[in-house]
């Protein structure tokens, strides 16, 4: 498993999320390998997402889209290019 975490400084985080939710998931569920999505609003202007793939070409391909999306449709509600950290999932721990 693979993954992306992407940290945002936003202009307006509830307007972020509901395109986010409403535009970009879509995108993502169609990439072959995606698993999860997960957005987190830190509560001072940061969002936080975690793109979890099967393989390090799913994440790439979440990357490149979530680029491409936020030029498109966010550019107006993102101050700057997110902090990214990707690879391979080391430890996972799950609820049984």
């Amino acid at each position: 498993m693979h993954a992306a975490v992407r940290k945002y400084r936003a202009t307006d985080v509830d307007a972020l999320v509901e395109q986010l939710q409403e535009e970009f998931v879509e995108r993502l569920k169609i990439i072959e390998g995606f698993l999860a999505y997960y957005v987190i609003d830190g509560g001072d202007g940061t969002v936080t997402s975690i793109t979890l793939g099967e393989t390090a070409s799913a994440i790439e391909a979440s990357i490149a889209e979530a680029r491409h999306w936020v030029v498109e449709k966010a550019a107006h509600l993102v101050e700057s290019a997110p902090d990214v950290t990707t690879g391979e999932v080391r430890v996972r721990a799950e609820r049984s």
